[in-house]
């Protein structure tokens, strides 16, 4: 039996597609971290990894990409190994999404991307390591990640452990709360910094369980809200990096960026790159466990979420 197709160039998987029929937990994932943020095959297996995390609590995984031209909501083995092996595959934002299905290429996703491609086939939560957010300096270089705009803009909660701490966390959050962008934070008022537990600064929201953040999801529901909701889920600080070493790679990678003249799309990489090597591959452990992590809190809110329709749908 074929995939369904929601148009000739958006695919959905028959499990994603059976489950979302059902009103089963679904939740998505992005795949720019098997073509671009580890090598292969370690990256099959983290997003195998990733997938089996939220399998193993009832939920049905959608890893999303382009492929020959055409969006997939729900890659399969074989279609991980091609992404990842082929070294070819662009990394593609939301505004991308348009030439790449034009031109027929086949690229990972980044959160932006994610997001717009499952909101399109109807998938309400979707977990990730960190979001994009507004750069340091933006004042002069109006550097702004796309995921922000996205996440005004389509009905989908994504799950994070906040932004980068490489990014200008204050003005992320101040741009999110102009955006009109629900926050909230698992366990706490304080809000994280991908590999630090707290960024020191607050927000106005803490939740305590999946079926809290469902709540909110169903309320934005009710009133029209246009956009999503960003849950920040912080590692323990049993497992985050230690502030010391991050605070010292971090202002090391800053000088070494402008020393080297980087600026604008590659800024990031170059800081995450740094850190990476300069951490003999902590910073990788790290992230994987942030992902995993954000996999299990986007399985208990996919689950409520899906319970509570089910039982409005009654109703």
């Amino acid at each position: 039996m074929s995939s369904p197709r929601i148009s000739e160039q958006l695919l959905v998987s028959d499990r994603v597609a059976s489950a979302l029929s059902q009103g089963a937990p679904v939740v998505a994932l992005e795949s720019t971290i098997i073509t671009h943020g580890l090598p292969y095959p370690e990256s099959v297996a983290a997003a195998l990894d990733f997938e089996q995390t939220l399998q193993d609590q009832g939920v049905v995984a959608a890893t999303i990409a382009v492929i020959d031209g055409v969006a997939h909501v729900g890659v399969e083995r074989d279609q991980l190994e091609r992404l990842a092996a082929g070294g070819e595959a662009l990394k593609l934002s939301a505004r991308d999404l348009p030439v790449a299905l034009a031109r027929g290429a086949s690229g990972g996703t980044t959160v932006a991307a994610t997001a717009l491609l499952a909101a399109r086939a109807g998938i309400r939560v979707f977990a990730t390591g960190g979001i994009g957010g507004v750069h340091r300096g933006a004042s002069e270089s109006f550097d702004e990640s796309a995921d922000l705009g996205i996440l005004a803009s389509v009905p989908i909660t994504i799950v994070s452990a906040g932004v980068k701490s490489i990014l200008d966390i204050r003005a992320t959050l101040e741009r999110l709360e102009s955006l009109s962008v629900t926050v909230l934070v698992f366990g706490s008022r304080q809000f994280p910094a991908f590999w630090l537990a707290d960024s020191g600064i607050s927000v106005d929201y803490a939740v305590s369980s999946g079926a809290e953040v469902a709540a909110v999801m169903r309320a934005a529901d009710l009133l029209g809200r246009p956009g999503g909701i960003l849950v920040a889920n912080p590692l323990p600080r049993s497992a985050q990096l230690d502030p010391e070493l991050h605070d010292r790679l971090l202002a090391e990678a800053l000088d070494a960026a402008g020393a080297a003249g980087v600026s604008g799309k590659e800024i990031t990489p170059f800081l995450l790159d740094y850190v990476h090597s300069h951490t003999a591959g902590t910073s990788v452990d790290v992230n994987l466990e942030i992902v995993r992590g954000n996999c299990r809190l986007a399985a208990a809110i996919a689950i409520a979420h899906a319970a509570a329709s089910g039982a409005g749908t009654q109703d």
